[in-house]
């Protein structure tokens, strides 16, 4: 059975609204595998079409496409007429089309009387009446990228019928590079093998270990397994054991390399050092090998120490620079993929990278990794309770001191006490232990009078921002801080300018920002973002509704809060009638991020 249609909404509309009253058709294009061939038949679902595909074997043969639409023998003029009255016309796989058929495809589409709705693969060669299409502006082209892996982990889950913990769904990303006819494969494999694991404490499984050699691996890369030249086979077989290799003449045949970079298998980094061009050649080409060969050329974990401290350093400068846009680091990632064990203190920085960039189930998947390693290890305890307190949950008890540790403080990151207040609901609290933790924190739970003076570049800007009340400079903020990667912090800064701007367009504009944002950080649920529902309220029935979305009863806030039960009930029916709920059952849906719409 097919997966449920996931993604490409907005594609899907587009095509829908191509093929209205008045409209020539659309022309869709993209890498073999993405969904081309599912995106169009989502889009023509319920309507009266006629279907043709080109195939490999066919091309020879005059109106071979559409062999089940024309008489046996027919012209060129005559095929024109006869499918003139077709109301809609798919064209799937245009790129294989045999001359004639392509000849008639744009011949109907300068024609004008029948919509149009061709399918061809990006890269393949196509024929030239259907690649003036596009280029002689007949019909418009959209052009699909891969699926986002906020789109993929959707779909895995779908298609898994299970959530998969982030660092199996950014591996499975990785290897299909958006080719989803691969990441079923690739999926079905995993599980069928048994090669699925529970992670403890998380309703999620991961997956470790060698990848399947299933037939739609080996056909992708048969080019890589039948090379003819053994120079080229040894040369590729020690990049996948043990890449990224500097150009070193000992240890690699440099005019072999040369070749294989010619023909897109080898790439060369700016440092100088090559590896393979596909992330799915690597793990192919160490299953494939004989175990003699594995045992010579394998780099086991052990050895991976240097380049392991090479990828931490790099993520540390990053983050001191106040830069966590996407920084490869492959050494981390096959260890985790073989399953071995990744030392707790690289695990901590890893966790930490990735909660900055707003991956937090991520960072919460580094963290137990390095826990893994040292149970009891403070960064990687403080990590995991960020992460958990940052997407709406209280971190469970054993977890670091409050505040956080040494090492995360002066990495100007600490908070855990805050942040577990702030899930709790008890929004005092969570600024009372920000002062006295990363001021950031402060700025980030709407008090940056209490960061004053204590943070600089574009955390400073922020803070100013919002001190002054200034709803654009704060938009602008929140652009700067997604150019350096700090997704959540830049849905936050969007998310607070809109309870600012006295414009409502600027703030529909900052809002719907703000949740576009937020969806690509893997359901965190901060004060700032849940504003983006409850932005209306005052300040103390936020506070109240909060606590009574986390389940508490009247009697448990007023107690929490030292107010009495009709003040808390008074407050709650003022937001009840403000957020439009009828009760308290409908709270947590309405303070949860994925129900958030834009306004």
């Amino acid at each position: 059975m097919p997966w449920p249609f996931t993604g490409r909404a907005d594609e899907r509309e587009l095509v829908r609204r191509s093929l209205a009253a008045g409209r020539g058709g659309i022309v869709v294009t993209g890498p073999a595998g993405c969904g081309k061939t599912r995106l169009v038949t989502e889009a023509v679902r319920g309507a009266d079409c006629a279907r043709a595909a080109g195939t490999p074997g066919t091309r020879g043969i005059p109106f071979a496409a559409f062999a089940h639409l024309l008489p046996e023998t027919v012209t060129l003029h005559r095929a024109v007429h006869l499918l003139s009255g077709a109301r809609l016309l798919v064209v799937d796989d245009a790129h294989l089309l045999d001359d004639a058929s392509a000849a008639l495809v744009h011949q109907l589409a300068v024609q004008g009387r029948t919509r149009l709705l061709v399918v061809a693969t990006e890269g393949a060669p196509v024929p030239g009446a259907v690649s003036r299409l596009w280029t002689g502006e007949l019909l418009p082209r959209l052009t699909l990228e891969p699926l986002s892996r906020e789109e993929t982990a959707d779909l895995l889950t779908a298609g898994a019928g299970t959530a998969l913990e982030p660092l199996t769904v950014d591996r499975l990303h990785r290897l299909c590079r958006g080719d989803l006819r691969l990441l079923r494969d690739l999926l079905t494999a995993v599980r069928e093998d048994g090669l699925l694991t529970p992670v403890p404490g998380t309703d999620e499984q991961a997956w470790r270990g060698p990848v399947p050699l299933t037939p739609a691996v080996r056909e992708r890369a048969a080019h890589l397994l039948g090379r003819a030249r053994p120079e080229e086979r040894e040369t590729l077989d020690r990049l996948a054991f043990a890449e990224p290799l500097p150009l070193d003449p000992d240890t690699l045949d440099l005019r072999t390399l040369e070749c294989l970079e010619a023909e897109g298998l080898v790439r060369v980094d700016d440092d100088g050092s090559a590896r393979l061009a596909h992330p799915l050649h690597g793990p192919v080409l160490r299953a494939a090998a004989g175990r003699l060969r594995a045992r010579r050329l394998s780099r086991t974990p052990d050895r991976c120490g240097p380049a392991l401290a090479a990828e931490t350093d790099a993520l540390n400068r990053r983050i001191a620079q106040a830069d966590v846009r996407a920084l490869p680091a492959p050494v981390g990632e096959w260890l985790v993929a073989e399953g071995a064990p990744v030392p707790a203190d690289d695990a901590a920085v890893r966790a930490r990278f990735a909660r900055l960039r707003g991956r937090l189930r991520e960072a919460a998947a580094w963290a137990r990794e390095g826990l893994r390693e040292d149970t009891g290890d403070p960064g990687c305890l403080t990590e995991l309770a960020l992460a958990t307190a940052q997407s709406g949950n209280v971190p469970p008890a054993g977890g670091p001191p409050a505040g956080g540790t040494p090492a995360v403080r002066r990495g100007g990151d600490g908070g855990a006490a805050a942040w577990t207040a702030a899930a709790r609901g008890d929004l005092d609290g969570a600024v009372r232990a920000a002062t006295d933790g990363d001021p950031y924190d402060a700025v980030r739970l709407g008090a940056p009078e209490h960061a004053a003076g204590r943070l600089t570049g574009v955390f400073a800007a922020h803070a100013d921002a919002l001190a002054r009340g200034d709803g654009p400079r704060l938009d602008r903020v929140a652009g700067e801080l997604e150019r350096r990667g700090f997704l959540l912090f830049a849905a936050e800064a969007h998310a607070q300018a809109v309870r600012i701007h006295r414009d409502p367009r600027a703030a529909r504009t900052a809002r719907t920002r703000a949740v576009a944002l937020a969806r690509r950080c893997e359901g965190a649920r901060t004060p700032a973002l849940s504003g983006l529902v409850l932005g209306e309220l005052t300040a103390r029935q936020r506070q109240i509704v909060t606590l009574a979305a986390a389940g508490l009863s009247n009697r448990q806030i007023a107690e929490r809060l030292t107010l009495s039960v009709r003040t808390v009930g008074n407050h709650l029916y003022g937001a009840y009638t403000r957020l439009g709920a009828g009760d308290r059952d409908a709270l947590p849906w309405l303070v949860d991020l994925p129900a958030v719409q834009p306004a």
